[in-house]
């Protein structure tokens, strides 16, 4: 059975993000965000910049910046991040109905939009209910790819287990948690790591 196009739960969840952004303070868009050393209005620069580049412009991009990732994703979110934060939202509500993206599977798009949503609303305190089947999918995304965040190798040797719906994942000690949370650790963020139990939790921290 084909899998279903991610496409609308991607477009869903952008919008979705974008009507949570509405009417944030300047205080609130300089919030330190859940991804290193980005701000709120940082990582939803990201998000625009990535959500406008195809294979060709991608590849473009790295050769322009001497193919240093990081130099071009800073470069970007930089552009991104001209203006006033009106400027930030306007992009990135112009982009929540694209399809374009660099190079790379769409679950991995579906997982950007996702865990990066959540990046921007835990330090906002903003909740969100995810589809349990985006999330679920995801969980088996990243614990079967080490691309970019290593989220295999960090998930190694480890039971993954979702309170919440009937997932779960791996052999060895548990970590126990909502699914978003489980996901939000596969991908390296510490502030998760409070939403679990089990004996794999200490695994869990020490690869972060």
């Amino acid at each position: 059975m084909a899998k279903p196009d991610l496409w609308p739960t991607i477009h869903a969840e952008r919008k979705a993000l974008a009507a949570d952004l509405e009417g944030l303070t300047e205080a609130q868009w300089s919030t330190p965000s859940l991804c290193g050393e980005w701000s709120v209005r940082e990582v939803l620069g990201h998000m625009t910049a990535y959500a406008e580049l195809t294979p060709a412009s991608f590849f473009g991009s790295l050769i322009g910046s001497g193919f240093r990732f990081q130099s071009m994703q800073a470069k970007a979110v930089a552009q991104q991040s001209e203006g006033t934060p009106a400027d930030s939202l306007a992009r990135f509500k112009a982009q929540v109905d694209a399809t374009t993206h660099p190079p790379g599977p769409i679950d991995s798009w579906l997982g950007e939009t996702i865990v990066h949503g959540e990046d921007i609303r835990r330090p906002l305190g903003i909740a969100r209910s995810y589809p349990i089947d985006a999330t679920t999918r995801i969980a088996d995304f990243y614990g079967g790819s080490n691309l970019l965040i290593g989220a295999k190798k960090r998930v190694a040797g480890l039971t993954l287990r979702a309170t919440d719906t009937d997932w779960s994942a791996g052999t060895g000690p548990e970590a126990a948690g909502p699914a978003i949370s489980l996901v939000l650790a596969m991908t390296g963020r510490q502030a998760a790591l409070g939403d679990l139990s089990g004996e794999g939790v200490a695994a869990l921290s020490e690869r972060m």
